[in-house]
């Protein structure tokens, strides 16, 4: 399927979701954004049977960040920059942490801007060798967005955030796995080829309960200690009524894999 600037080809279990604008190495325009959200409509549209998302970059990188010829609805061509934020970017940024399935990135090129923290929303990060990290807002006189002042120091730290953040260097995807910034990385060429049956992997698993796991760990950031138990109890009981959970018992009992439904 073709929605702007995006590519969404849903493969079983498994959407694989393509920035599509390789001209300006996948830079995030209002036109991308639109299409971000009609793709997720389609991934989220149970009568497509989809259990696990993948984003990744279509060319040589990931995404560039905001792209600063995006018209008068861009961040250069708007005096208040937040307002673009609030009213465009942030809506898919929540949708992505709404998920209800596994979400993994697959970082293939320059992951910079705003698309550092499109890539460091996925449960599972993963690299190839040559991608990189780039706070690039210092840069252009902004400063960081798209969530990336909130998850970077509780990924790395509030010494290695603010070096990101105030120098703007690059990071290599290899220092970032050494960092717990990432999950793995690859060779180029392997990229996808070890990505996709990972998605696949976690597609037939039990999705429901993956998708109480991602809740669990989005929240525990901001919850005491008594509030996290008690969000656990909460999400073990929505788990434990699950067809999965029984299916999990039988199959462990009965010496035999599992097939899980989601449901």
């Amino acid at each position: 399927m073709e929605f702007a600037r995006v590519k969404l080809d849903i493969e079983g279990q498994v959407a694989l979701l393509t920035l599509n604008h390789p001209e300006v190495m996948n830079a995030v325009s209002s036109e991308m954004l639109g299409g971000l959200m009609n793709a997720l409509d389609e991934v989220e549209d149970a009568r497509n049977g989809v259990r696990c998302l993948v984003m990744t970059g279509a060319g040589r990188g990931f995404c560039a960040g905001a792209n600063l010829q995006g018209g008068p609805n861009g961040p250069a061509g708007s005096r208040d920059a937040g307002a673009v934020l609030e009213t465009q970017y942030h809506p898919f940024l929540r949708r992505l942490r709404g998920l209800s399935m596994p979400f993994v990135t697959a970082v293939n090129g320059a992951a910079a801007g705003v698309g550092m923290s499109f890539a460091l929303m996925g449960d599972l990060v993963l690299c190839a060798r040559s991608a990189f990290f780039l706070q690039a807002f210092r840069r252009i006189g902004l400063v960081p967005d798209g969530g990336s002042s909130w998850i970077l120091p509780r990924l790395v730290g509030r010494a290695r955030a603010m070096e990101l953040s105030l120098l703007g260097e690059k990071l290599s995807a290899e220092k970032a796995l050494e960092w717990g910034l990432v999950n793995r990385v690859y060779d180029d060429a392997e990229l996808m080829e070890k990505t996709m049956p990972l998605a696949r992997e976690l597609a037939s698993g039990p999705t429901l309960a993956l998708g109480l796991i991602r809740r669990l760990y989005w929240e525990s950031a901001d919850n005491t200690y008594e509030e996290q138990l008690n969000l656990e109890r909460q999400m073990q009981r929505r788990a434990g009524n699950s067809s999965d959970f029984a299916e999990g018992v039988r199959a462990f009992l009965e010496k035999r894999p599992a097939k899980f439904t989601g449901q």
